[in-house]
């Protein structure tokens, strides 16, 4: 197994970590997790490990790409495990905020109906011997969710400090992004699509 796909199983890995960390019953075992308190602002550490973890597997996103292109490292495992750990992740993370009334469920959903959306798509062209690339839109979706999950970590610091709710706004227009790059990937392959109906 070469590094990248290596890199891409670790960031999978790393999934249940971060569940564990964040929903373990730290007060069921008498354990109280630190509180930080910055600008009247509580954060605790549970967050922060939480976010530190989150980052790692972010650099883990941008790793295996960069070293499979320039190595020539490039596999069909990778193609088709390396979008999968990346929406397990912040799905996970979107669930696991809505579990905790953290953030509200609406945008998840369109996020959640997006990709399911787009990989049926991805399924449909493969079916018919096409490749539908991922287009700058759905970049920028997956750019704007780790940002928004990075924010939510941080109870939205540093913007709590100036009462602006950053990471909200984040979040809706993740959800935004989502949807206009699910009907991006419609376009592309709306004559696929029709001719199956």
């Amino acid at each position: 197994m070469n590094l990248p796909n290596k890199l891409t199983i670790f960031r999978i890995i790393l999934i249940p970590v971060i569940i564990l960390v964040y929903l373990f019953p730290y007060e069921a075992f008498g354990i109280v997790p630190l509180t930080l308190h910055v600008g009247g602002v509580d954060l605790s550490i549970i967050n922060l490990v939480a976010l530190l973890i989150y980052v790692i597997a972010a650099v883990t996103d941008a790793l295996d790409g960069n070293i499979a292109r320039s190595r020539n490292l490039i596999t069909t495992f990778g193609k088709f495990a390396d979008p999968i750990a990346d929406k397990l992740l912040t799905t996970t993370m979107f669930l696991l905020f809505v579990s905790q009334g953290i953030i509200p469920v609406i945008p998840v959903i369109i996020m959640i109906a997006r990709d399911t959306f787009v990989d049926g798509c991805r399924m449909m062209a493969a079916s018919n011997g096409k490749v539908v690339a991922a287009g700058m839109m759905g970049k920028l979706k997956t750019v704007l969710q780790m940002v928004t999950v990075a924010l939510v970590l941080l109870n939205n610091l540093p913007f709590a400090l100036l009462n602006l709710p950053v990471s909200d706004i984040m979040l809706w227009l993740s959800a935004l992004v989502s949807f206009a790059s699910g009907v991006q990937y419609f376009n592309q392959m709306k004559e696929d699509i029709m001719e199956s109906i």
